[in-house]
């Protein structure tokens, strides 16, 4: 019999955030991809804190690189080594931060095993932003409010024509824009900026502090939700 696939969301950083469901499927696969390195990886910090078996854990380094050539050929090897190890009947966990369907690059090997014709099965998880707003009890929107998530590619116009029309905006990947997100703050200090980093981990931090947050120079592993303020006459 073949093998089966699942695709695990780990949730922001905090392992008790991981759904039952991801967990029962870590516990039953024979081997587990996760991204990382032998010295770094967030999703392994969230796997050993969890009742799995360690030893089943495979990591694999994934190029970090607006060109993803690198990246892609290093999907294809695992996607390939995944096929013939399904084959064999072996039920394989690949992980990813957050949820695995939110700015998930591991999408890509999910995209790839289908066209094999290898069914696989995704798990939600907790994204960060969701975890943010619950980690500074905030209320990301109200009532009939309009929700706009954003990848780190943005301008300060871009920001000013959302927030002008009532939108709340989240930011993920800051690192990408910081520059643009200090353009903005500039001119619109009556906004309400919450700023967060490391989400779910015991780094993690919140601020609304307006003079901290527009000179930070924002890493990696950082996102912003701005809410509506009234508009300065």
């Amino acid at each position: 019999m073949k093998g089966k696939i699942s695709g695990v969301s780990l949730g922001p950083g905090e392992p008790e955030l991981i759904t039952l469901k991801a967990l029962k499927a870590l516990q039953e696969a024979d081997i587990i991809y996760c991204p990382g390195t032998q010295t770094k990886s967030r999703s392994r910090d969230i796997l050993q804190a969890l009742p799995i078996n360690m030893e089943r854990v495979r990591l694999f380094h994934v190029p970090m690189s607006k060109d993803r050539t690198l990246a892609n050929q290093t999907y294809d090897s695992i996607c390939t080594e995944i096929a013939a190890l399904v084959a064999t009947g072996k039920n394989i966990a690949i992980t990813a931060e957050g949820d695995s369907g939110f700015y998930s690059s591991v999408n890509y090997m999910f995209d790839k095993l289908a066209s094999m014709n290898l069914p696989i099965t995704t798990i939600a998880g907790v994204p960060a932003f969701i975890a943010a707003g619950a980690i500074s009890g905030l209320h990301i929107v109200k009532q009939e409010e309009k929700l706009v998530v954003l990848p780190g590619i943005i301008t300060a116009e871009e920001l000013d024509s959302l927030l002008t029309s009532g939108h709340v905006v989240v930011i993920m990947k800051l690192s990408q824009c910081t520059s643009e997100i200090h353009r903005f703050m500039q001119t619109n200090r009556q906004h309400e900026f919450h700023y967060y980093e490391n989400v779910g981990t015991i780094n993690e931090l919140h601020s609304t502090n307006y003079e901290d947050i527009i000179q930070k120079d924002y890493p990696y592993f950082s996102l912003m939700i701005i809410r509506p303020g009234k508009q300065l006459a």
